[in-house]
């Protein structure tokens, strides 16, 4: 490659960021789909393939910032509020909205990750990362995120492996 890239391994529970010259900028522990690697609509998977960040959302809120809707609700998140909300989806911190490159595979039709609302995004300190525990989007710990966020440009390239 010449250009920086994101690497995210499923079964390593991995995500690397990489140089152009081939040297590992961030590597940290992930969660992917607790469903596997998967490209379909509603399946509750990650997409596999090459992909890009369509959207950085987030820039400037504070660490544990709850989104839905990809929007700022207010909130900050606490055990005490997820207590008070145990249904939800936790997408905390930072959002980097992925849209997939490989049409048929994971773009377009019913394959669209873009579509699918598939994200990089932070999530509550407590849940485990190195486990497969998401609906699909790849969670990362609020400082990874952050870090990660800072770093890399809408538009950079991501290979999501299985």
């Amino acid at each position: 490659m010449s250009a920086p890239y994101i690497v995210v391994g499923i079964s390593a529970q991995r995500l690397q960021l990489v140089a152009a010259s081939g040297e590992v900028l961030l590597d940290c522990r992930v969660a992917t789909a607790k469903n596997g690697a998967g490209e379909k609509k509603n399946s509750e998977c990650t997409p596999r393939g090459w992909h890009r960040i369509r959207a950085k959302i987030g820039a400037g809120c504070a660490a544990n910032t709850v989104f839905v809707g990809r929007r700022a609700t207010g909130e900050i998140y606490t055990p005490a509020l997820r207590a008070s909300h145990p249904q939800r989806d936790w997408i905390l911190t930072r959002i980097m909205w992925l849209c997939g490159e490989e049409p048929g595979r994971n773009r377009f039709g019913d394959v669209d990750t873009m579509a699918r609302y598939i994200y990089i995004h932070g999530c509550p300190d407590e849940d485990a990362m190195g486990v497969a525990s998401s609906h699909g989007c790849i969670k990362m710990r609020n400082s990874d995120v952050i870090d990660l966020f800072n770093r890399v440009p809408v538009g950079i390239r991501i290979r999501i492996e299985g």
